[in-house]
């Protein structure tokens, strides 16, 4: 077994240009042709876009964590074409599908370098229902969260060798993290005793490895829809896959 050390050490390491060189789209499996589902209804005085779950997988399923319709999304919080699905597709899931209690919608982080990992222990750091928000944040204004590499992306290789209680937090700090997710409800100090943590980032290093490997996932946006790898990462791809697997 790879320890976790090792593991986040890889992660770090890789160039910081992949979290724009990964993203692609996946090979199709299928989705299987089923009836139409019924609506099903959240419990009382909830809604199902309202509601996050943390699944066996470590990923963060919003909707009805029975939803018959399961859709998981493996992405880089540094993928411009994840960040266009959550703009221009992500909306229409959680409004459309997630809300009528058929479909639910699972995020897990594939990690594309130290600054990627950053925001992933970040967008985790708080409750488990302010990662969807906090993941769409960091898409809505991907240009602005990545500025600071192109003045510091040297300086943010060298802090992967700092002592571990140190990489994630110098990282931060060189390229404005703590001010940004500041804005948006977390705490300075929350923040860094998350970056702080080595058994935490270490271990979503190593799930984004580890289910990388298992799943045959290579890039981001990678999608499966009821454990089917799809050959889509657009909306108007996916939308008639959840229609022909019943959400119609």
């Amino acid at each position: 077994m790879i320890k976790f050390r090792t593991l986040a050490l890889a992660t770090l390491a890789a160039p910081l240009a992949l979290g724009l060189s990964a993203c692609n789209s996946a090979d199709e499996a299928g989705v299987t042709e089923s009836e139409a589902i019924d609506p099903i209804e959240a419990p009382a005085g909830q809604s199902w876009v309202d509601t996050t779950t943390v699944s066996e997988y470590d990923g963060y399923v919003l909707g009805n964590p029975e939803a018959p319709i399961k859709v998981v999304e493996y992405a880089s919080l540094t993928c411009p074409a994840c960040a266009a699905f959550a703009m221009n597709g992500a909306e229409q899931l959680k409004n459309e599908y997630v809300s009528t209690g058929r479909v639910s919608y699972e995020i897990r982080n594939q990690i594309h370098g130290p600054h990627d990992l950053a925001l992933a222990t970040m967008v985790r750091c708080g409750e488990k229902e302010a990662f969807h928000p906090l993941a769409d944040q960091v898409w809505a204004n991907l240009p602005e969260v990545l500025g600071g590499l192109q003045q510091n992306g040297g300086a943010v290789q060298d802090a992967v060798g700092l002592p571990p209680e140190q990489r994630l937090v110098r990282t931060a700090e060189l390229l404005g993290f703590f001010d940004f997710f500041k804005a948006r409800g977390l705490s300075e100090d929350q923040a860094r005793q998350c970056l702080a943590d080595e058994t935490v980032y270490a271990a979503i290093a190593e799930r984004s490895t580890s289910q990388s490997r298992e799943f045959g996932v290579e890039g981001t946006p990678t999608f499966f829809i009821n454990g089917s790898k799809v050959d889509a990462n657009a909306w108007d791809a996916i939308e008639p896959l959840l229609q022909k697997a019943g959400a119609r």
